[in-house]
């Protein structure tokens, strides 16, 4: 009788350990479920975020390079000194073509928002009232000041990350507006 027990209590202890591994498959599904679910979403951040500080990198970066195109060619370049280099003066719209065609291929070129003052046909209100009065009636004059301003609307592709509705200046669509000023003086 002594090993009927026993033979009994093997068996009880079998079948409650089979049950206990059935619910423990089901568990592990969730589980995993659940850790691939919150490792896709770190994954998917972080190339969200790192596609904005692409596009960050690039407004920053085109402000700066614009901001020295257009002091390059500022009051003396519609003529030639020599070396053929310098056209005709700058403008606003050749400020505009200039970002526009740097644009890498990873932005929007229609969200991408230039203004320029200090140069023939810029905007007048965000330039530096420490200019010159010369400055104000001759654009693009040795020792005025350029200011380019370049503004992008930047949105995240994926669905979990947030998004913006808002439009605030200088950009002027909805999304996060990355923007970059940058000054110069222009030298000749």
């Amino acid at each position: 009788m002594s090993r009927t027990v026993k033979l009994g209590a093997r068996r009880t202890h079998g079948c409650a350990v089979l049950r206990s591994r059935k619910r423990q498959t089901g568990t592990m599904v969730y589980e995993s479920l659940l850790s691939i679910l919150i490792f896709m979403t770190l994954i998917f951040g972080a190339m969200g975020f790192s596609h904005m500080l692409y596009a960050y990198h690039f407004v920053n970066h085109i402000a700066k390079e614009a901001t020295h195109w257009a002091a390059v060619n500022g009051h003396s370049c519609d003529r030639t000194d020599g070396d053929g280099s310098c056209i005709r003066q700058a403008s606003a719209g050749d400020v505009r073509n200039y970002v526009k065609n740097h644009a890498p291929l990873g932005l929007d070129q229609t969200k991408i928002v230039t203004s320029a003052c200090g140069v023939v046909g810029g905007v007048p209100d965000p330039c530096p009232d420490s200019t010159p009065a010369v400055c104000a009636r001759t654009p693009n004059y040795a020792g005025c000041t350029v200011r380019v301003q370049v503004g992008y609307a930047f949105n995240f592709i994926f669905p979990l990350l947030p998004t913006s509705t808002t439009v605030t200046a200088p950009c002027t669509q909805a999304g996060f507006c990355l923007s970059s000023t940058s000054e110069m003086i222009i030298s000749h």
